[in-house]
């Protein structure tokens, strides 16, 4: 039923279990321990096996053989894969090292196994394995990053992982230094499937939902669906982040877009009808459901949200800050916390007036309470509703400090793709280079991010152009030196 190349790879793989199993060893011990017992008991049985010896002691001894052969081999696989977990080639010095090490090992009787478990165990323990080791040059002049060193870099943005073959090889001839050469590695490295970590990494954590399926702090027995879904909720918007990159979406389509990823256990908890089955897919027309942006999506409702009840001060502060980049003073240490219940009579917004009373808490709470309100269509686990918990009709209509009125999730979306458009591009920009560069954004980075913002504006927003911005840009293709200046703010 095999074609030569399919019975070359069984046979491979049957090879490889050879040497895990060491079956002609463990065969070679059996019979021996059979004959052993025989040899008291059962005559017949010895008279019967002993011609089996032959057979199995000879295999027993060209597996021994084998065992031996491949021994230099296995040292060269470690030499290779340190070449790999360091992301370059080896310096002359660090193999010599390395293979001196099971050279000596062996030579004081240590089995091969061991030594190459400590080969392994030196290679995994390495700085240049467990950091991505860069070399500064002296003073404060910026120098450009080794070839090795920027598909670190590259690697380690789109797909937070060491660079494959393919990389590693653009760096080796040099060329990875091309703007044009390494804007192909871009948009290979992100139509792959491992782009889908950049998504996971850089995305999850900028929605503050990273790890979202290990949520625990819902009430079940107000919400018992919510533990069989919260994977789900995780998986809709890794999928939506990993399309939106993946496929060279418009930054603001993450405010307005029409379509999300769905399976049917979570269109039905969104009340879509017509999504069947496990498998996961795009659904369009969406937007009627409150769905298709981040600000519909389960995970991000949920998170900013209370374990029995809604919190307009939660997702307030999340869009204000982690949306749009605002800063705000730190509460006074003596204000009481809101209860987890609404008190009977009463609605959730009026607990929430009644909390903003204080002087000292108005001025933060005008500016964020209005953007909860207007998301209170959703509770606390991100389905659709029309009155809160104690059955009371919904109030989201309010007012921002600049005067602009808000009523549900749809006048989020347009006020934020309105007089806030560039406000939030700019924030975005600013954290995807933070990720990119790997540290905090600093004075000195504001020209490139206006730069980014500028040709974003010409270009439809695309995210490749910040993208290729990112990459072109001295501070993810230079390094300072080691005695520059931290201007971080």
């Amino acid at each position: 039923m095999l074609d030569d190349a399919e019975a070359k790879e069984l046979d491979r793989l049957w090879d490889e279990l050879l040497f895990i199993a060491q079956e002609p060893l463990e065969l070679e011990d059996v019979y021996e321990q059979i004959l052993d017992y025989a040899s008291q008991d059962r005559p017949d049985l010895v008279k019967r096996f002993t011609p089996l010896k032959p057979a199995i002691v000879g295999r027993a001894e060209a597996f021994r053989k084998r065992l031996v052969e491949v021994e230099p081999r296995h040292v060269d696989a470690v030499v290779a894969l340190a070449g790999r977990g360091f992301r370059r080639p080896l310096a002359a010095g660090e193999e010599s090292r390395l293979r001196g090490l099971y050279a000596t090992l062996r030579k004081k009787d240590v089995p091969h196994e061991d030594a190459i478990r400590a080969m392994l165990a030196h290679v995994l323990v390495a700085p240049d394995f467990l950091y991505k080791i860069e070399t500064a040059g002296p003073g404060t002049e910026a120098m450009p990053v080794s070839d090795y060193e920027l598909a670190t870099r590259l690697s380690y943005f789109l797909w937070s992982s060491m660079p494959d073959a393919e990389l590693l090889a653009a760096a080796e001839t040099g060329r990875l230094r091309d703007p044009e050469v390494l804007k192909s590695q871009a948009r290979r490295m992100l139509a792959a499937p491992a782009a889908r970590r950049l998504a996971e990494e850089f995305g999850t954590q900028w929605l503050h939902v990273h790890g979202f399926s290990t949520l625990d702090e819902k009430n079940a027995e107000l919400f018992p669906t919510f533990a069989g879904l919260r994977a789900d909720m995780e998986e809709e918007t890794v999928r939506f982040l990993e399309d939106f990159f993946r496929n060279d979406r418009s930054i603001l389509a993450l405010i307005d877009a029409d379509h999300t990823f769905l399976n049917e256990r979570l269109a039905k908890h969104y009340g879509i009808a017509g999504v069947k089955g496990d498998a996961w897919r795009r659904v369009d027309g969406v937007r009627k459901h409150g769905r298709g942006s981040i600000l519909g999506l389960a995970a991000t409702l949920s998170t900013q949200a209370g374990a029995s009840r809604t919190s307009p001060i939660l997702r307030g502060n999340w869009l204000y800050e982690t949306i749009l980049g605002e800063k705000l003073p730190k509460p006074p240490k003596d204000v009481p916390q809101l209860a987890e219940t609404v008190p009977s009579g009463r609605s959730e917004r009026q607990l929430i007036a009644m909390h903003s009373e204080n002087a000292a808490c108005a001025k933060c709470h005008r500016r964020i309470d209005p953007f909860g309100f207007a998301l209170e269509e959703f509770d606390a686990i991100g389905r659709l509703r029309t009155t809160d918990a104690a059955g009371k009709p919904l109030d989201m209509k309010a007012t921002l400090p600049d005067g602009a009125m808000l009523d549900g999730q749809a006048s989020v979306r347009a006020y934020l793709l309105g007089p806030r458009r560039d406000q939030f591009v700019r924030l975005f920009c600013r954290k995807l280079l933070g990720y990119a560069l790997g540290r905090g954004v600093q004075l000195s980075d504001e020209p490139l991010l206006e730069e980014m913002a500028a040709r974003l504006a010409a270009a439809d927003y695309r995210i490749s152009v910040a993208i290729d911005a990112i990459l072109a840009s001295p501070q993810f293709r230079m390094i300072r030196g080691r005695e520059a200046a931290d201007d971080t703010t």
